[in-house]
């Protein structure tokens, strides 16, 4: 850091800081950088974000020769004041016919300086012209501008400041609480409410102002009523610092000042994207929000300008460019929606826009695009999220909020979701029963319903589901419905170990299928499921058959998510006719699908199975690491392998060979070991290359003698719960 003081007096008029800064070092070394380079640099962000103490706190530690000289712009409501602001910043005077900027060009000409613009966002095109003229006449100066929007100069560097990230604001909000806490008397041992500390910081987007207003409330209530109260958190969070700037004393008035800098369709804009929870996209916006004042033509350039204010963000993401209001900005825009009596329309018309996109989602899953579809689901979901709760709350909109529900099983199935999946799924069913019973949206979020608890292993909720939905849609006529029920009633057989019914009741599935032309994801999901029912009863081949068909189809349209299943029954034949390598291929490129959608069961059934593949490739200690993994994922999905002796068959069969081969207490150590890895861990130690080491827990004793592991078994094999399997 340069010295700013010549013959002991401090060059500048930056005040001195009164309380600590806490955190920000990343931020603050890039402004700092930025500054040693630049000689314009621009700190942009959204009201409260701290945009004005960083900028302090960096130009203070570049203070060049002549000092920091700061500008406080924002009481100025005139253009032709900003130079004479600058003049009387600089503590000029001038007693000529001078023009102001005139007596800054001869000021400023051999000096070397660092101006600070703070708030110049309602008079950008006056400071961008003096910024200019100034840089052009004196090349001593830097200018270190803040604001909520650039300035637009050529030169110009820009550094954004987002929120805090969420350790970052715990701390802040800790250390200003412990402050006031002095001042108070206040006992916070915010220790104690660990959880709703972070959750608090987490609602108030890490904005450093939000932060420091609720830190002044902690006085009288504690994070977790603070935290209730944040449904109005306009007017819970005031009574700043009274030493602030105006616009920095309450939270209203921070966002507040970002909305009077607005256009007025600028304003109707924010009002509008209020609506949406989360992320969007243009496309979304523009359906959504045009219409009435807007024309849809305007609404990129208007969203453009609300992106120029930080009163919108954009992000890159799997789904494409996309972009983000923070929750307050979003609430004071909400309030303005309220109060322009438009917020019932604009809920319908995002409800439309995201029915509409599940159905195309739908659609395209199966197809080339299933990985661009479960990214946009998985961005979407916020939104989503909003328009089913908006469809099962209104009135006479029941059945839209089971078509809406129903459409998304390919995310609750094949995502991993299948726990929120049948929360809205059992609140759909619930709805308006009588008035929508035999239609088709209700039928399909019955038979989704029961598919998802099916996963689970919760047959007694998925079997009333599943015959609730025959009955019906045989009353109704209803082919389509039928068949899925049968599919699904067929599945439930096969995991409860009734081979020979989930045959049956596949194979007709299947048929019907062929009948109405149906052919999905879903249908080739059926294939594999009677493929597995072969397999368990003994007939591989037919079982290879099945799933080559399947695969072959899935190539052809380009499916992957069925693809895998069709994959980890193949892997299961390879392993039974004694080829372990051919096993681990396929299930490497199976887990690796499973694990791209986040599918857990998908996930879950290959790191099982490839445990017994490992333990029959001599890795013993591996194999029960992967079986520890295994154990720990699968209450993220539900009962472990259905509870199912033949799904529980190659479980058994692979910890049966590892304790002989490590003994028992080498077993539960490895085991253990695997338990403590992460769902990403587990996956990419279960991808490792046989041979590669891997991290394993050093043997306390040798285990006992044993022969390897068997590298086939008859695929029919008996097990603990009695009965024949797979083995």
């Amino acid at each position: 850091m340069r010295d700013h003081r010549r013959d002991g007096i401090p060059h500048g008029n930056l005040p001195l800081e009164l309380d600590a800064f806490v955190g920000r070092a990343r931020e603050l070394a890039e402004l700092t950088g930025a500054l040693g380079s630049g000689r314009l640099v621009t700190v942009t962000g959204t009201g409260g974000v701290g945009k004005s103490r960083l900028a302090a706190r960096a130009a203070t530690r570049c203070a060049p020769r002549g000092g920091v000289w700061r500008v406080e712009l924002a009481p100025l409501r005139d253009e032709e004041f900003v130079d004479y602001a600058v003049v009387e910043a600089l503590g000029l005077t001038d007693h000529t016919t001078r023009l102001p900027r005139e007596t800054l060009f001869a000021h400023l000409a051999e000096q070397e300086l660092l101006l600070v613009l703070d708030g110049f966002e309602h008079l950008v095109d006056a400071c961008a012209a003096l910024v200019t003229d100034l840089l052009g006449r004196a090349p001593g100066l830097s200018v270190l501008a803040v604001g909520r929007r650039p300035l637009g100069v050529s030169g110009e560097r820009l550094v954004p400041l987002t929120p805090l990230g969420p350790e970052e604001a715990v701390e802040l909000l800790t250390v200003r609480a412990g402050q006031r806490h002095l001042t108070y008397g206040y006992d916070a041992d915010l220790d104690e409410d660990h959880r709703e500390v972070r959750e608090l910081c987490r609602r108030l987007d890490g904005i450093p102002l939000a932060i420091e207003l609720a830190a002044g409330r902690l006085g009288a209530l504690s994070p977790g009523q603070v935290l209730q109260r944040l449904d109005d958190r306009f007017r819970l969070l005031t009574g700043g610092d009274r030493t602030a700037l105006p616009r920095h004393r309450t939270l209203r008035t921070a966002i507040g000042w970002s909305h009077e800098l607005c256009t007025p369709p600028e304003r109707l804009l924010w009002a509008r994207l209020s609506v949406f929870a989360g992320s969007f996209d243009l496309e979304a916006a523009e359906y959504v929000c045009s219409g009435e004042g807007l024309p849809t033509d305007e609404v990129l350039d208007v969203l453009s300008a609300l992106l120029a204010q930080s009163v919108l963000t954009r992000e890159e993401s799997l789904a494409g460019v996309r972009y983000r209001m923070l929750d307050t900005v979003r609430a004071y825009g909400a309030d303005w929606l309220e109060a322009t009596g438009d917020a019932t329309r604009l809920r319908r018309r995002h409800r439309d826009w995201y029915v509409g996109l599940a159905t195309w989602c739908e659609l395209e899953w199966f197809s080339p695009r299933q990985g661009e579809v479960a990214a946009r689901v998985d961005a979407e979901l916020p939104n989503l999220r909003g328009a089913l709760e908006h469809c099962l709350t209104e009135p006479d909109e029941a059945h839209l909020g089971q078509y809406l529900a129903g459409a998304l099983w390919f995310h609750w199935v094949g995502c991993g979701r299948l726990s929120e999946g049948r929360h809205w799924l059992e609140q759909a069913v619930r709805l308006d029963a009588e008035a929508t019973a035999g239609e088709q949206s209700r039928l399909k979020a019955l038979w989704v319903l029961a598919h998802v608890a099916i996963l689970q292993g919760d047959t007694v909720p998925a079997l009333a589901a599943l015959q609730e939905c025959r009955q019906e849609a045989e009353r109704s006529a209803n082919p389509t419905a039928v068949a899925y029920a049968e599919h699904r009633t067929g599945c439930l057989a096969l995991v409860t170990d009734d081979m020979p019914r989930a045959e049956m009741l596949l194979s007709s599935a299947l048929h019907r299928y062929r009948e109405i032309g149906e052919l999905n994801s879903n249908v080739l999901m059926g294939q594999v499921e009677l493929a597995m029912t072969r397999a368990f009863q003994g007939d591989l081949p037919d079982a290879v058959r099945l799933c080559e068909d399947v695969r072959q189809v899935c190539d052809d349209h380009g499916e992957r998510w069925a693809r895998g299943y069709a994959l980890y029954v193949l892997a299961y034949a390879a392993w039974s006719d004694g080829d372990p390598v051919r096993a681990r291929e396929l299930l490497a490129d199976c887990l690796g699908s499973a694990h791209r959608f986040r599918d857990q069961l998908g996930s879950v059934l290959a790191v099982e199975l490839l445990a017994l593949v490992t333990v029959a490739q001599g890795d013993a200690a591996e194999a029960a690491v992967l079986q520890g993994a295994a154990g720990r994922m699968w209450p993220s999905v539900g009962l472990p392998l259905f509870g199912s002796a033949h799904y529980n068959a190659p479980h058994e069969l692979c910890e049966a060979a590892a304790r002989e081969q490590l003994g028992d207490e080498r077993y539960e150590e490895c085991v253990r070991h695997g338990a403590r890895l992460g769902r990403r861990e587990a996956v990419s130690r279960a991808l490792r290359r046989p041979g590669v080491p891997a991290s394993l827990p050093a043997p306390r004793k040798a285990g006992r003698s044993a022969a390897g592991a068997r590298t086939a078994k008859p695929a029919a094999s008996p097990t603990r719960k009695g009965g024949e399997t797979a083995g």
